[in-house]
């Protein structure tokens, strides 16, 4: 399949979720969901909640691991978008996630390379694109899903990706126009979604994970930097407030970020992308809030995305 722009994120409306806890995330590329979050979209799917996910961009400017794929890179015949499609749809099975669309449709915005390079120009890059258009895509999704908890990128999108930051953009403001009655009054009642998150990892488990990679040695093919200092993301451990443990759905994750081999090179334990920099798998998965309270002591971080929120059909 060759991506489209005028194409439906799905073949035909889905009815309303039913089910009592409703979770929305939008990420801005096919595999950034199963990497960051894939332990907490399986443990929340696998207890009954609807879990939507909202891709951004089919990710055509990604490096490609896979040699024998290389010709389908965006430099050469540019049509990796219909591989990742693909993979996404693989991983979603893996993670037990039914209901993922791509922002507008799929093909309607492009993956801007990284920040400062040729793609962002490109006409369809996602860094290009309206906010408050691409955000009305968005909150409708949000009026028909009616998520209690929403779950995206903080202004930096991490590590500075323009489409991670514009993904930051696009769904803080679906949030208010979701919930704003005076915004296309016609599709969907205004929905104002209670808490809202942002992804996160500690500086702590950066520096353990480095550590581990270190004492792993030569059973490890993947480079290990000296310190957190020297990589471009990292949350300062006073801004995380949430902490899921994902630990009974690892394998589910190992199977979703598996589904993802142009992108994703695995050893045991530890995982890389294309700059070969290794990362240990992470079973818990940490979250900063920026709407709503944190269910939390002093001493320990919030357990559940939900806590504290009375959730319900309506």
């Amino acid at each position: 399949m060759t991506a489209n722009p005028t194409a439906p994120s799905q073949a035909s409306p889905a009815p309303a979720p039913t089910a009592a806890r409703r979770l929305l995330l939008v990420h801005a590329h096919p595999d950034d969901e199963v990497i960051g979050t894939g332990a907490t979209m399986a443990g929340y799917a696998a207890e009954g909640a609807h879990v939507t996910l909202v891709t951004c961009t089919a990710g055509e400017e990604g490096e490609i691991l896979v040699p024998e794929l290389a010709h389908l890179a965006a430099d050469r015949e540019d049509r990796l978008a219909d591989v990742r499609v693909v993979e996404l749809a693989n991983a979603m099975t893996a993670l037990g996630v039914d209901d993922h669309r791509f922002l507008g449709g799929v093909g309607r915005y492009r993956d801007s390379g990284m920040m400062g390079t040729p793609a962002n120009d490109k006409p369809r890059a996602f860094w290009n694109a309206d906010v408050d258009e691409a955000a009305a895509h968005l909150a409708a999704v949000v009026r028909e899903i009616r998520p209690q908890v929403l779950v995206t990128y903080d202004e930096n999108g991490g590590y500075g990706h323009p489409d991670h930051i514009q993904a930051h953009r696009v769904a803080m403001r679906a949030a208010e126009l979701a919930a704003d009655p005076d915004h296309a009054p016609g599709p969907g009642a205004p929905w104002e979604i209670a808490k809202i998150y942002w992804t996160a990892v500690p500086k702590r488990v950066l520096a353990e994970g480095i550590r581990a990679l270190k004492e792993a040695g030569d059973t490890s093919g993947f480079l290990a930097v000296e310190s957190v200092d020297d990589l471009p993301f990292g949350t300062d451990d006073a801004l995380v407030t949430t902490c899921v443990d994902g630990s009974a759905h690892m394998e589910r994750k190992r199977e979703g970020m598996r589904a993802y081999p142009t992108q994703i090179s695995m050893e045991e334990g530890f995982f890389a992308l294309s700059n070969a920099i290794g990362m240990e798998f992470m079973a818990h998965e940490f979250f900063q809030i920026v709407k709503g309270d944190a269910e939390r002591s002093d001493a320990e971080l919030e357990k559940d995305l939900f806590a504290g929120l009375e959730t319900a059909q309506g």
